[in-house]
Order: C-alpha cells, then structure tokens, then sequence
C-alpha cells in the first residue's frame, strides 16, 4: 500500500548534541510545509530539544513522546531515549556526548530495522567520541552494513550528480591493496541496482575514474588501472552493465563528462568527495546504497567552530529528508511494477 506524504515516517538521529546537529534539524521543520511531507521523529530527549531550541531563539515546537505509537502526524515528535540530562556545551569535543549520540543512532537503526519508521536520516556524529566498547566502528555506514540486510555503499547525491566510491573510509596508502576484480564488480552493480530501484533510471551509465594519475598512462605510473580495474569493466560490460572508463580523474569533473552519466566511481574517498563538495555548493547528501533499508545524511560534519551560534546552513539536512522521501516512494513504485509487470507496460504505452 502507497503511504499518504504526511504518513511517511522519517526516523532521525541527533548526532552530536555539541555540533549543529539539533540545530539544521530544527530549522528545517521550522517550515510546516515539511510536516506535509512526512512525520518526522526525533530520537533523543525532548527537554534537550527544548534546551537548543530556546538556545538558538528557533520556534519549532517539539512534542515529547515515550513510545513511537504515540507520535502525531503533523508535530515535530521527539522520542525520549533517555531520561538524565545531558551537559552541553557548544563547540567541544565530548566522549559523554557522543555516548548520547549513539544511543540515539542505534535507537534509530533498531525503529528502522523493525518497521517503525520509514527511513533514516542521521545528523553528524564526532567519529573520535563515539567509539567505545560496546560501539566500534568508523561510523554510521558500517553499523547500518552490520545491523541491516545488503552491502552498504556510500553514495554522495545532489541531484543529478551521483558519486560513488570503490574504497570509503582507507588511508591513502592502502587503497590499492583494497581494489580487486570481485570489489569493483560488487560496488558497481550495486550502484547499477541502486539507480534503477532507487533513482528509477531503466538503462543507468555508469563512470568509472582510474586510481592512478592518468590511469597508469600504460603502466608507466602504477598498473592497477590496467591490469584490475579495466579488465572488471570489460567483464561487467560484456554482462549487459553500461559501465564505462576508466577515466583520468584530474580532467573528468571539469571538462563536464560526469553530466554524461547517472553516476560516477571514484577509486577512493578524496578523489570522489572534493569535487563532489565543490560542485554540490552545501546541498549535497550521503546516501547509503545497497541496503534493505533507506538511510541518508547532510554532507557536511559537526561544525564545532559555529555551533550554538545560530549560523549553521540546514540546506544539506533538509536536501537528505527530501531525498529520503523521494527514494522510499521510487522503491515502493519499483518493487510495485516488479509485482506487477502489467504496469509497466501500460506506463510505457
């Protein structure tokens, strides 16, 4: 059953109660026409909320709930996940606060992996003060990768422009040893699968950009362009994918191939991101491709040095609950015609 706008239910984690996590939340619901959108829930602490709000003079009106079959379509809701206060101070790097921080994610994750939100969006988390014994990971995407059914994929998003990354969150000096035949032919169909159930694009072309300066020029400058990386493409290619490259990196983004596609791949975190930020001017969004479950996040960290100031752009944020709405109904509309392929025909006649 197609859910009404408004009965969409966007989970949300804080994230770091001393960045500007709680900040862009409540600036974008600050405009109801959002609460015509979807029903948005806060995991956290309504008095917290409160607290910011009042900080930051912002005239959202937080409603506090305990269990989430209490929440009201058309409320900011704020679902209590601890009762104790929280001392925050604007701008510092935490370890009890990003204790909170995580207790909202995983209280998110758990609604989400249940059935009772519809999607996730995650506000920034300090990657350094949330690790702990019972939490080890480098972030929200490889909790999610444990915690729900896929192989997650970090997907940057502003509208037409999709990036993709082969490797995420690897030094610099290990990215080579991490690129291998069976990674790329992984990454790759997922994005494929991603652009169609997701982004409801029938035939997606996909870019792939080399590791090496000039991909290797011939193996002059490293052989992993040549020898790994082309022969995947070919294979994947010769299997119906429309993948191509790989491109040199350093001319891909300015010349304007990458409007020629519907994504692009970077070999590794850096090569992807800078021009990703650079074009996306603060509206860019993280998306995390090749899960069961919708999951999507503002491009942009905690912003210690402005938060508490008033001053932080929620453009990023609003951008990733819209994306999120818009990919829940794309998949809903694609596992439909899936059932029923009669309605993919009558929608092409």
């Amino acid at each position: 059953m197609v859910k009404k706008a408004e009965n969409i239910i966007v989970g949300i984690s804080v994230g770091d109660l001393n960045g500007i996590g709680a900040e862009v939340i409540l600036k974008t619901f600050e405009d109801t026409h959002m609460l015509e959108l979807c029903t948005p829930v806060i995991f956290a602490n309504v008095k917290i909320l409160s607290f910011i709000k009042k900080n930051l003079n912002l005239e959202s009106n937080v409603h506090g709930i305990d269990k989430l079959e209490q929440l009201i379509h058309g409320k900011i809701n704020v679902l209590n996940v601890w009762r104790e206060g929280v001392n925050i101070e604007f701008g510092v790097n935490d370890e009890n606060v990003g204790k909170y921080a995580i207790k909202s994610f995983v209280a998110a994750t758990k609604a989400l992996k249940e059935g009772l939100v519809d999607v996730l969006v995650t506000a920034p988390i300090n990657k350094y003060n949330i690790q702990s014994e019972e939490f080890h990971f480098p972030g929200h995407t490889d909790y999610l990768n444990q915690e729900l059914e896929g192989d997650a994929l970090m997907l940057m998003v502003q509208d037409n422009l999709r990036v993709g990354l082969l490797t995420d969150h690897v030094p610099v000096n290990e990215v080579s040893q991490h690129l291998t035949e069976a990674l790329i032919r992984t990454k790759i169909k997922t994005i494929a699968k991603t652009l169609t159930q997701d982004f409801s694009i029938s035939k997606p072309k996909i870019a792939v950009l080399g590791l090496n300066p000039h991909c290797g020029d011939h193996g002059v400058i490293g052989k992993e362009d040549d020898e790994i990386i082309k022969p995947a493409l070919k294979k994947l290619f010769e299997e119906g994918v429309l993948v191509f490259g790989p491109f040199s990196a350093d001319s891909f983004f300015g010349s304007g191939q990458y409007e020629k596609y519907d994504a692009v791949i970077a070999a590794y975190h850096d090569q992807g991101l800078i021009p990703f930020k650079t074009l996306s001017f603060g509206k860019g969004v993280n998306y995390t491709a090749g899960l069961d479950k919708i999951r999507t996040s503002p491009d942009h960290g905690t912003a210690y040095e402005i938060a508490g100031k008033g001053e932080a752009d929620f453009n990023s944020f609003k951008e990733a609950v819209y994306l999120a709405i818009d990919v829940f109904n794309n998949r809903n509309e694609h596992n439909e015609l899936i059932k029923n392929p009669l309605k993919t025909k009558q929608k092409q006649l």
